[in-house]
């Protein structure tokens, strides 16, 4: 059961990256929602077969090292163009 909840949660975070692109923060948002399905889903696993859970902490350091790293990124987007739109900005421009 909890599976399924987290492939679910997987494939709802997959839609709201795909369809949903105006926002930075949006998307940052959805990645770190499809991060904790993930999250989710390898805990499930590693519990059920009995695995140590160092593994899970080692993927838990990478993915919140991930997270601060998309929210430096949306700082300095913000401080730089004023916004989180990504129709404002050309990326071509030096």
């Amino acid at each position: 059961m909890y599976f399924l909840l987290s492939l679910f949660m997987f494939m709802c975070g997959l839609l709201v990256f795909s369809f949903n692109y105006d926002h930075f923060l949006i998307t940052l948002l959805s990645l770190e929602y499809i991060v904790l399905s993930l999250f989710l889903l390898v805990f499930i696993y590693m519990f059920i077969n009995f695995f140590d859970f160092y593994l899970l902490m080692f993927l838990l350091t990478f993915w919140v090292c991930e997270a601060c790293l998309g929210l430096s990124l949306l700082v300095s987007l913000i401080r730089g163009y004023g916004n989180d739109y990504f129709f404002s900005f050309n990326l071509l421009q030096c």
